[in-house]
């Protein structure tokens, strides 16, 4: 599909800075805050159906605007920083204006390749959040239980009581709140039929629990993002590819450093 106006888009936490290519062009800074990119972006009487909005993924940075453009109706497509970043070779000088430049061009040259955004339901986002506390949670479990494990294994019994006994009231909080996370997770996909029902056909895996199960429909967005299981090993990092070159270089087998790793 080719698109009448391009619009580049880099994202702070503050800011947005724009580059618009197409019959109307220019450039410019706005705040990030909804109702300011709203207005902005009626304000420029363009014709969302025929014009494609590209922007790096910048995490929770990119929520107000994402929301703002899906309601008004343009084409989104969220770009990977470092394909953008290794498609337009080696640059000379960076600011957040001509990173916003850099976007659009990218965005105009592979706009027939555009993979389009489209919004996950309410409930993942509400799955995505309860998984990401309760990864927080187990991390800040290990932080203290890592000492504890070190001085056992020295055989420090003196300072190893001292310790147990500091983080006693801290570890059982964090278990107690892990718990009650775990049990959230689970009643949100029961409470929904469709998640209920992707649950079952991938916990009947063998070795698949119901945290990886949660992961999974997350990760996949319920298998609307991906659907290839090749493509998902991929993303996961657990598909090896071949780095041979002609007969002098010979390596391993790899996974990729960029798959999800803690999937």
């Amino acid at each position: 599909m080719k698109f009448e106006h391009i619009i580049g888009i880099d994202v702070s936490k503050a800011t947005v800075d724009f580059c618009i290519l197409g019959e109307v062009q220019s450039d410019g800074t706005l705040e990030n805050r909804p109702k300011k990119l709203q207005l902005f972006f009626k304000s420029l009487k363009l014709d969302p159906r025929k014009t494609l909005v590209c922007l790096e993924h910048t995490g929770v940075y990119n929520i107000h605007l994402v929301e703002v453009l899906c309601k008004l109706g343009f084409h989104v497509w969220l770009e990977s920083a470092l394909r953008i970043k290794r498609s337009i070779g080696m640059v000379r000088g960076k600011s957040d204006k001509i990173d916003a430049g850099r976007i659009a061009k990218y965005a105009f040259l592979h706009q027939e390749q555009a993979n389009l955004w489209i919004p996950s339901r309410e409930i993942i986002k509400s799955l995505k959040s309860l998984l990401s506390q309760r990864a927080r949670l187990i991390k800040a479990k290990l932080i203290l239980i890592t000492p504890i494990e070190e001085l056992a294994g020295l055989g420090l019994k003196k300072n190893l009581a001292t310790l147990k006994r500091s983080f006693r009231s801290s570890l059982a909080a964090l278990k107690n709140d892990i718990k009650a996370l775990t049990a959230a997770i689970h009643k949100v996909i029961l409470s929904d039929e469709k998640l209920k029902e992707l649950f079952s056909y991938i916990t009947s895996v063998p070795n698949i629990g119901p945290i990886t199960a949660a992961k999974i429909l997350v990760s996949t967005d319920e298998f609307n993002k991906i659907i290839d299981a090749k493509k998902y090993a991929c993303h996961v990092g657990v598909a090896p590819f071949e780095h041979t070159s002609g007969t002098s270089l010979k390596g391993k087998s790899r996974v990729s450093h960029l798959a999800d790793k803690e999937m």
